[in-house]
Protein backbone atom coordinates (compact mmCIF):
# COMPACT_ATOMS: atom_id res chain seq x y z
CA UNK A 1 0.00 0.00 0.00
CA UNK A 2 1.49 3.36 -1.06
CA UNK A 3 1.45 6.45 1.10
CA UNK A 4 -1.57 8.70 0.78
CA UNK A 5 -0.90 12.33 -0.10
CA UNK A 6 -3.35 15.19 -0.37
CA UNK A 7 -5.17 15.12 -3.73
CA UNK A 8 -4.52 18.84 -4.22
CA UNK A 9 -0.82 18.09 -4.79
CA UNK A 10 -1.74 16.48 -8.10
CA UNK A 11 -3.27 19.72 -9.36
CA UNK A 12 -0.79 22.29 -8.05
CA UNK A 13 0.80 24.44 -10.74
CA UNK A 14 4.59 24.26 -10.41
CA UNK A 15 6.59 27.28 -9.36
CA UNK A 16 9.21 27.68 -12.06
CA UNK A 17 12.25 29.74 -11.01
CA UNK A 18 14.43 31.54 -13.51
CA UNK A 19 17.07 29.29 -15.03
CA UNK A 20 20.83 29.75 -14.86
CA UNK A 21 22.70 28.62 -17.98
CA UNK A 22 26.52 28.63 -18.03
CA UNK A 23 27.88 31.24 -20.42
CA UNK A 24 24.57 33.06 -20.77
CA UNK A 25 23.32 36.20 -19.06
CA UNK A 26 20.44 35.59 -16.67
CA UNK A 27 17.56 38.07 -16.97
CA UNK A 28 14.93 35.70 -15.63
CA UNK A 29 14.67 36.27 -11.87
CA UNK A 30 14.41 40.03 -11.22
CA UNK A 31 17.63 40.00 -9.22
CA UNK A 32 19.89 43.01 -8.90
CA UNK A 33 23.03 42.86 -11.06
CA UNK A 34 25.10 44.48 -8.30
CA UNK A 35 27.12 42.62 -5.66
CA UNK A 36 26.49 43.16 -1.96
CA UNK A 37 27.96 46.27 -0.39
CA UNK A 38 31.24 45.50 1.44
CA UNK A 39 29.68 46.74 4.67
CA UNK A 40 26.85 44.21 4.31
CA UNK A 41 29.28 41.39 3.55
CA UNK A 42 31.17 42.19 6.74
CA UNK A 43 27.97 42.00 8.77
CA UNK A 44 27.08 38.69 7.14
CA UNK A 45 30.48 37.23 7.98
CA UNK A 46 30.20 38.35 11.59
CA UNK A 47 26.70 36.91 11.90
CA UNK A 48 27.75 33.61 10.34
CA UNK A 49 30.22 33.10 13.18
CA UNK A 50 27.24 32.64 15.51
CA UNK A 51 25.45 30.13 13.29
CA UNK A 52 25.71 27.47 15.98
CA UNK A 53 22.96 29.38 17.81
CA UNK A 54 19.33 29.73 16.80
CA UNK A 55 18.30 33.12 15.38
CA UNK A 56 16.04 35.53 17.22
CA UNK A 57 12.65 34.00 16.48
CA UNK A 58 10.91 37.37 16.57
CA UNK A 59 13.54 39.34 14.62
CA UNK A 60 13.18 41.98 17.32
CA UNK A 61 16.03 44.27 16.26
CA UNK A 62 15.00 44.23 12.60
CA UNK A 63 11.35 44.71 13.52
CA UNK A 64 12.25 47.76 15.60
CA UNK A 65 14.34 49.22 12.76
CA UNK A 66 11.50 48.78 10.27
CA UNK A 67 8.97 50.24 12.70
CA UNK A 68 11.21 53.30 13.07
CA UNK A 69 11.64 53.58 9.30
CA UNK A 70 7.89 53.71 8.72
CA UNK A 71 6.95 55.54 11.90
CA UNK A 72 4.67 52.81 13.24
CA UNK A 73 4.49 50.72 16.39
CA UNK A 74 6.60 47.56 16.33
CA UNK A 75 3.48 45.47 16.91
CA UNK A 76 2.35 46.44 13.40
CA UNK A 77 5.45 44.96 11.75
CA UNK A 78 6.18 41.30 10.98
CA UNK A 79 9.38 39.93 9.46
CA UNK A 80 9.37 36.80 7.33
CA UNK A 81 11.48 34.53 5.13
CA UNK A 82 10.95 36.65 2.05
CA UNK A 83 7.67 38.34 1.18
CA UNK A 84 6.42 35.15 -0.49
CA UNK A 85 6.51 33.41 2.88
CA UNK A 86 4.49 36.27 4.33
CA UNK A 87 1.97 35.78 1.52
CA UNK A 88 1.72 32.13 2.52
CA UNK A 89 1.35 32.96 6.20
CA UNK A 90 -1.34 35.51 5.41
CA UNK A 91 -3.44 32.99 3.49
CA UNK A 92 -3.04 30.51 6.35
CA UNK A 93 -4.05 33.16 8.87
CA UNK A 94 -7.26 34.33 7.19
CA UNK A 95 -8.61 31.63 4.87
CA UNK A 96 -10.20 28.31 5.75
CA UNK A 97 -11.00 25.49 3.32
CA UNK A 98 -14.32 26.98 2.21
CA UNK A 99 -13.01 30.52 1.79
CA UNK A 100 -11.85 32.49 -1.24
CA UNK A 101 -8.70 34.43 -2.15
CA UNK A 102 -8.94 36.96 -4.98
CA UNK A 103 -6.07 38.18 -7.13
CA UNK A 104 -5.51 39.53 -10.62
CA UNK A 105 -4.29 37.19 -13.33
CA UNK A 106 -1.74 37.08 -14.62
CA UNK A 107 0.08 38.08 -11.46
CA UNK A 108 2.61 36.58 -9.05
CA UNK A 109 2.60 32.87 -9.81
CA UNK A 110 2.91 31.90 -6.14
CA UNK A 111 -0.63 33.10 -5.38
CA UNK A 112 -2.47 30.08 -6.84
CA UNK A 113 0.02 27.69 -5.27
CA UNK A 114 -0.16 29.02 -1.73
CA UNK A 115 -3.94 29.36 -1.93
CA UNK A 116 -4.39 25.76 -3.05
CA UNK A 117 -2.00 24.41 -0.42
CA UNK A 118 -3.99 26.18 2.30
CA UNK A 119 -7.18 24.56 1.03
CA UNK A 120 -8.82 27.85 0.05
CA UNK A 121 -10.23 28.61 -3.42
CA UNK A 122 -8.62 30.97 -5.92
CA UNK A 123 -10.68 33.59 -7.71
CA UNK A 124 -8.60 34.88 -10.61
CA UNK A 125 -9.72 38.17 -12.14
CA UNK A 126 -8.31 38.86 -15.63
CA UNK A 127 -6.14 41.93 -16.05
CA UNK A 128 -7.36 44.76 -18.25
CA UNK A 129 -4.70 46.11 -20.62
CA UNK A 130 -2.06 44.35 -18.49
CA UNK A 131 -3.21 46.21 -15.33
CA UNK A 132 -5.30 45.04 -12.37
CA UNK A 133 -9.00 45.48 -13.13
CA UNK A 134 -9.92 46.76 -9.68
CA UNK A 135 -13.59 47.25 -10.55
CA UNK A 136 -13.89 43.62 -11.57
CA UNK A 137 -11.96 42.52 -8.49
CA UNK A 138 -14.34 44.46 -6.24
CA UNK A 139 -17.31 42.88 -7.99
CA UNK A 140 -15.78 39.41 -7.47
CA UNK A 141 -15.89 39.75 -3.67
CA UNK A 142 -18.47 37.48 -2.02
CA UNK A 143 -19.36 36.44 1.49
CA UNK A 144 -16.64 33.79 1.21
CA UNK A 145 -13.86 36.23 0.32
CA UNK A 146 -11.23 36.57 3.03
CA UNK A 147 -8.21 38.01 1.23
CA UNK A 148 -7.42 40.08 -1.87
CA UNK A 149 -3.90 40.37 -3.25
CA UNK A 150 -3.03 43.50 -5.23
CA UNK A 151 0.48 43.17 -6.63
CA UNK A 152 1.60 46.75 -7.25
CA UNK A 153 3.69 47.01 -9.41
CA UNK A 154 2.41 43.78 -10.83
CA UNK A 155 4.66 40.81 -11.46
CA UNK A 156 5.11 39.88 -14.32
CA UNK A 157 3.46 42.70 -16.31
CA UNK A 158 5.38 45.55 -14.56
CA UNK A 159 2.27 47.76 -14.57
CA UNK A 160 0.91 49.63 -11.55
CA UNK A 161 -2.44 50.93 -10.35
CA UNK A 162 -2.66 54.55 -9.29
CA UNK A 163 -3.78 56.16 -6.07
CA UNK A 164 -7.29 57.29 -7.03
CA UNK A 165 -8.36 53.94 -8.41
CA UNK A 166 -6.73 52.05 -5.57
CA UNK A 167 -8.37 54.20 -2.89
CA UNK A 168 -11.73 53.83 -4.63
CA UNK A 169 -11.25 50.07 -4.66
CA UNK A 170 -10.31 49.93 -0.99
CA UNK A 171 -13.49 51.84 -0.23
CA UNK A 172 -15.52 49.03 -1.83
CA UNK A 173 -13.84 46.18 0.06
CA UNK A 174 -15.77 45.01 3.16
CA UNK A 175 -13.99 45.72 6.43
CA UNK A 176 -13.66 42.01 7.24
CA UNK A 177 -11.71 41.26 4.04
CA UNK A 178 -7.93 41.70 4.22
CA UNK A 179 -6.25 43.49 1.31
CA UNK A 180 -2.57 42.68 0.83
CA UNK A 181 -0.68 45.28 -1.19
CA UNK A 182 2.23 43.22 -2.46
CA UNK A 183 4.90 45.86 -3.10
CA UNK A 184 8.03 43.82 -3.75
CA UNK A 185 9.10 46.33 -6.43
CA UNK A 186 8.04 49.53 -4.70
CA UNK A 187 11.54 51.06 -4.69
CA UNK A 188 11.56 51.14 -8.51
CA UNK A 189 8.35 53.17 -8.83
CA UNK A 190 8.82 56.62 -10.38
CA UNK A 191 5.22 57.51 -11.26
CA UNK A 192 4.10 59.91 -8.50
CA UNK A 193 0.51 58.75 -8.98
CA UNK A 194 1.38 55.21 -7.84
CA UNK A 195 0.94 55.28 -4.07
CA UNK A 196 3.24 53.99 -1.38
CA UNK A 197 0.91 51.51 0.29
CA UNK A 198 2.13 52.40 3.76
CA UNK A 199 0.55 55.86 3.33
CA UNK A 200 -2.88 54.23 3.04
CA UNK A 201 -2.79 52.27 6.28
CA UNK A 202 -4.23 54.90 8.59
CA UNK A 203 -7.42 55.17 6.53
CA UNK A 204 -7.85 51.47 5.75
CA UNK A 205 -7.59 49.17 8.78
CA UNK A 206 -7.91 45.98 6.71
CA UNK A 207 -4.78 46.67 4.61
CA UNK A 208 -1.34 45.10 5.01
CA UNK A 209 1.69 46.06 2.90
CA UNK A 210 4.24 43.40 1.96
CA UNK A 211 7.82 44.28 1.02
CA UNK A 212 11.09 42.44 0.48
CA UNK A 213 14.85 42.89 0.77
CA UNK A 214 15.34 40.61 -2.27
CA UNK A 215 15.10 43.17 -5.05
CA UNK A 216 16.25 46.74 -4.42
CA UNK A 217 18.33 45.70 -1.40
CA UNK A 218 20.01 42.79 -3.17
CA UNK A 219 19.42 40.08 -0.56
CA UNK A 220 17.57 37.59 -2.77
CA UNK A 221 19.74 34.71 -1.60
CA UNK A 222 19.13 35.38 2.09
CA UNK A 223 15.31 35.42 2.07
CA UNK A 224 14.03 38.24 4.24
CA UNK A 225 10.87 40.29 3.81
CA UNK A 226 8.46 42.19 6.00
CA UNK A 227 4.87 43.31 6.44
CA UNK A 228 3.51 46.60 7.76
CA UNK A 229 -0.12 46.24 8.82
CA UNK A 230 -2.79 48.78 9.64
CA UNK A 231 -4.13 46.47 12.36
CA UNK A 232 -1.64 44.95 14.83
CA UNK A 233 -3.80 41.81 14.81
CA UNK A 234 -2.77 41.12 11.21
CA UNK A 235 0.93 41.39 12.02
CA UNK A 236 0.34 39.21 15.07
CA UNK A 237 -1.32 36.56 12.92
CA UNK A 238 1.69 36.59 10.60
CA UNK A 239 3.95 35.92 13.55
CA UNK A 240 1.68 33.09 14.70
CA UNK A 241 1.79 31.33 11.33
CA UNK A 242 5.53 31.68 10.80
CA UNK A 243 7.71 28.60 10.85
CA UNK A 244 9.90 28.87 13.98
CA UNK A 245 13.33 30.43 13.35
CA UNK A 246 12.44 31.02 9.68
CA UNK A 247 14.57 34.16 9.32
CA UNK A 248 18.22 33.39 9.93
CA UNK A 249 20.59 35.51 11.97
CA UNK A 250 22.59 36.17 8.81
CA UNK A 251 19.48 37.42 6.99
CA UNK A 252 18.43 39.63 9.89
CA UNK A 253 21.85 41.22 10.23
CA UNK A 254 22.22 41.73 6.49
CA UNK A 255 18.86 43.51 6.37
CA UNK A 256 19.83 45.68 9.33
CA UNK A 257 23.08 46.60 7.60
CA UNK A 258 21.15 47.59 4.46
CA UNK A 259 18.90 49.87 6.48
CA UNK A 260 21.76 51.91 7.90
CA UNK A 261 21.58 55.40 6.34
CA UNK A 262 24.81 55.34 4.34
CA UNK A 263 24.20 51.82 3.02
CA UNK A 264 20.58 52.54 2.14
CA UNK A 265 21.61 55.69 0.28
CA UNK A 266 24.08 53.68 -1.81
CA UNK A 267 21.45 51.04 -2.54
CA UNK A 268 18.89 53.62 -3.63
CA UNK A 269 21.51 55.14 -5.95
CA UNK A 270 21.78 51.70 -7.55
CA UNK A 271 18.01 51.64 -7.88
CA UNK A 272 18.20 54.96 -9.71
CA UNK A 273 20.71 53.44 -12.12
CA UNK A 274 18.45 50.48 -12.80
CA UNK A 275 15.48 52.79 -13.36
CA UNK A 276 17.57 54.80 -15.85
CA UNK A 277 18.45 51.59 -17.69
CA UNK A 278 14.83 50.39 -17.50
CA UNK A 279 13.58 53.52 -19.21
CA UNK A 280 16.27 53.29 -21.88
CA UNK A 281 15.49 49.63 -22.59
CA UNK A 282 11.77 50.35 -22.74
CA UNK A 283 12.24 53.22 -25.22
CA UNK A 284 14.42 51.08 -27.49
CA UNK A 285 11.96 48.19 -27.43
CA UNK A 286 9.10 50.47 -28.39
CA UNK A 287 11.22 51.85 -31.23
CA UNK A 288 11.79 48.28 -32.44
CA UNK A 289 8.04 47.79 -32.73
CA UNK A 290 7.38 45.73 -29.60
CA UNK A 291 4.12 46.11 -27.69
CA UNK A 292 5.70 46.56 -24.25
CA UNK A 293 3.46 48.09 -21.55
CA UNK A 294 4.75 50.87 -19.31
CA UNK A 295 6.90 49.56 -16.47
CA UNK A 296 7.26 50.65 -12.86
CA UNK A 297 9.38 47.67 -11.82
CA UNK A 298 12.88 46.38 -12.57
CA UNK A 299 11.69 44.35 -15.54
CA UNK A 300 9.74 44.64 -18.78
CA UNK A 301 6.88 42.51 -20.08
CA UNK A 302 6.39 41.21 -23.61
CA UNK A 303 2.77 40.01 -24.14
CA UNK A 304 3.66 37.53 -26.88
CA UNK A 305 0.84 35.02 -26.46
CA UNK A 306 1.40 31.82 -28.43
CA UNK A 307 4.79 33.08 -29.65
CA UNK A 308 6.16 33.23 -26.09
CA UNK A 309 8.01 29.91 -25.91
CA UNK A 310 9.67 30.25 -29.30
CA UNK A 311 10.74 33.84 -28.64
CA UNK A 312 12.31 32.87 -25.31
CA UNK A 313 14.06 29.92 -26.96
CA UNK A 314 15.50 32.23 -29.62
CA UNK A 315 16.80 34.49 -26.85
CA UNK A 316 18.47 31.50 -25.22
CA UNK A 317 20.15 30.65 -28.53
CA UNK A 318 21.68 34.10 -28.27
CA UNK A 319 22.90 33.40 -24.72
CA UNK A 320 20.19 35.49 -23.04
CA UNK A 321 17.95 33.74 -20.51
CA UNK A 322 14.53 35.33 -20.03
CA UNK A 323 11.46 34.19 -18.10
CA UNK A 324 8.76 32.71 -20.32
CA UNK A 325 5.14 32.28 -19.21
CA UNK A 326 3.88 29.88 -21.85
CA UNK A 327 0.96 31.22 -23.84
CA UNK A 328 1.12 34.62 -22.15
CA UNK A 329 4.39 36.47 -22.42
CA UNK A 330 8.03 36.96 -21.50
CA UNK A 331 9.42 38.89 -18.53
CA UNK A 332 12.92 40.33 -18.84
CA UNK A 333 14.86 41.68 -15.88
CA UNK A 334 16.71 44.97 -16.23
CA UNK A 335 20.42 44.50 -15.56
CA UNK A 336 23.50 46.66 -16.06
CA UNK A 337 24.13 48.52 -19.30
CA UNK A 338 26.36 45.82 -20.82
CA UNK A 339 23.91 42.98 -20.23
CA UNK A 340 20.99 45.13 -21.30
CA UNK A 341 22.78 45.89 -24.56
CA UNK A 342 23.25 42.16 -25.17
CA UNK A 343 19.56 41.61 -24.60
CA UNK A 344 18.60 44.51 -26.86
CA UNK A 345 20.78 43.08 -29.63
CA UNK A 346 18.90 39.78 -29.35
CA UNK A 347 15.54 41.56 -29.23
CA UNK A 348 16.44 43.59 -32.31
CA UNK A 349 17.12 40.41 -34.28
CA UNK A 350 13.75 39.02 -33.16
CA UNK A 351 11.79 42.27 -33.57
CA UNK A 352 8.39 42.16 -35.27
CA UNK A 353 9.42 44.73 -37.89
CA UNK A 354 12.78 45.31 -39.66
CA UNK A 355 15.20 47.78 -38.02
Amino acid sequence: MSVQLRPVLGTLPPYVPGRTVPGAIKLASNETPYPLLPHVVERIAAAAAAANRYPDNGSAELTAALAAKFGVAAERVAVGCGSVSLCTQLVQAVADADDEVIYGWRSFEAYPIITAVSGASSVQVPLRAHVHDLDAMAEAITGKTRLVFVCNPNNPTATAVRRDELVAFLGRVPANVVVALDEAYREFVTDPQVPDGTTLLDEHPNVVVLRTFSKAYGLAGLRVGYAVAADPAIAGALRQTQVPFAVTTVAQQAALACLEPEAEAQLMKRVDEIVHERDRVHRELIAMGYDVPPTQANFVWFPLGDATTDWAAHCEQRQVIVRAFAGAGVRVTISNAEENDRFLAAARELAPTPH
